[in-house]
């Protein structure tokens, strides 16, 4: 399973990959979304109503990231069921959020403090206007938005585990470490994969196609090799986003 990692403020690097991909300059090309599942392997992947609004759960949390308003829920919820069936614990590393899948593993950072934590997707939340995630009273407390009850955050999904902490925890201590690469765009049509794959090779970097099943269809995702280093790899994705790749986004296996 590949971990996604997260981006930070880096000065800028003097090693020839990055060099190369400042002057690899090329348009984007699109990419595509997965249909909607006929099937739910899931009943929390279900579409559910909240305020005549509908929600859709989605299959997959890979390549997920997102930034926004979090808020905490504390004691007025602690003991009563998640969404997901489990008993709301406020002194637990977890969160609630509107569609990813349960268990779900992220890493939230507040963007005001750059404070980091981990933490595991188990209810469903919060229905706010511009809030995009509700986090445990333990997880707020750890990123010091207690007090002031919210905070801008980055959220990236580094995968999914199931209910050990133990096994959240190991996923945080691989966080850096691994073979990295950017993934720069996924195809339903292998053509357009292969072409991207060609501009990339032809340019001598090292960049590979993998596939990928979701909801019965099968993509195809191009992916360049930028080290075995976050700090380069970091820098390689804002490059290419700056160069068009919008959607780009740091894998590591």
């Amino acid at each position: 399973m590949h971990r996604i990692v997260t981006f930070r403020h880096l000065p800028a690097g003097n090693s020839i990959l990055l060099f190369c991909l400042g002057l690899f300059l090329m348009a984007a090309l699109p990419g595509c979304s997965a249909a909607a599942p006929e099937r739910y392997s899931h009943p929390t992947l279900r579409p559910y109503q909240i305020n005549n609004r509908t929600y859709y759960p989605i299959p997959s949390s890979y390549g997920f990231q997102q930034a926004g308003i979090a808020s905490w829920y504390g004691s007025d919820f602690h003991g009563r069921k998640t969404s997901n069936g489990e008993t709301y614990n406020m002194y637990s590393m977890t969160a609630a959020h509107k569609t990813l899948p349960m268990h779900t593993v992220l890493l939230v950072r507040n963007l005001e403090n750059n404070r980091e934590i981990v933490v595991r997707v188990n209810d469903r939340g919060p229905f706010v206007k511009g809030r995009i995630i509700d986090l445990s009273y333990t997880a707020a407390k750890k990123l010091n938005i207690v007090g002031n009850g919210t905070a801008r955050v980055h959220i990236v999904a580094m995968g999914e585990a199931g209910k050990n902490q133990q096994e959240i925890m190991q996923l945080a201590r691989t966080f850096y470490e691994g073979e990295f690469y950017v993934q720069i765009g996924a195809f339903t049509n292998p053509d357009n994969a292969l072409r991207l794959q060609n501009r990339f090779l032809d340019a001598g970097h090292k960049t590979f196609i993998t596939k990928s099943d979701v909801s019965n269809t099968l993509y195809y995702r191009v992916q360049v090799y930028v080290g075995n280093t976050l700090r380069n790899a970091e820098q390689a994705r804002a490059i290419l986003e700056r160069r068009g790749y919008t959607d780009a986004f740091v894998v590591a296996r």
